[in-house]
């Protein structure tokens, strides 16, 4: 079964890489959803209709298989090599991939909300939940490739940094949206 292994870790990548990709393109048609709502009256109806459906499509046929099959493909892993569960990082990467999947679950049910009209949060808000995932793969990465080498207090805090530094981003987006 070892053999398996290299497959497993490729599919793996495949798996992360098409969950991450089908989130942050989930959560950016939140915020053209909640866009929808400075359009015309006669509009807007019509595009927060097609943007459910998109919302829908993105999850159900991308980002869900996605995630199982990243998680597949992990505890596949795991199960063939699991001394990689003694190791400090893998702790780390796992409670990481738990929140990760949190956020996954709390994506469908702002798509709930706001296929019942019942979200009234901003676009401002939606595109700073959109940065969130890049913490995350960046975070989790780091931990795959740098291991034990990496000082875990200073990954977060690393992390915490680079987070400031999206929403101060995000920030003088806005901003600069706003002048025009």
């Amino acid at each position: 079964m070892t053999e398996y292994y290299g497959y497993f870790k490729a599919f793996h990548i495949v798996g992360f890489v098409s969950w991450f990709a089908g989130l942050f393109y989930l959560v950016r048609m939140f915020v053209y959803h909640a866009e929808a709502d400075e359009k015309p009256e006669a509009l807007r109806a019509d595009w927060k209709r097609q943007f459910t459906l998109m919302q829908w499509r993105v999850y159900k046929m991308i980002a869900t298989p996605a995630l199982v099959i990243t998680w597949f493909c992990g505890l596949s892993m795991l199960t063939l090599n699991p001394a990689l569960l003694q190791q400090g990082w893998m702790h780390v990467k796992l409670t990481l991939l738990i929140l990760l999947t949190g956020y996954h679950f709390y994506c469908r049910h702002i798509i709930l909300l706001q296929e019942r009209h019942q979200d009234h949060k901003s676009s401002f808000h939606y595109r700073l939940l959109n940065e969130l995932p890049t913490l995350f793969l960046v975070a989790i990465v780091l931990l795959a490739v740098m291991r034990d080498l990496l000082d875990f207090a200073k990954l977060f805090a690393g992390i915490l940094v680079f987070g400031a530094a999206l929403f101060l981003a995000v920030k003088a987006y806005k901003r600069r949206r706003e002048r025009r």
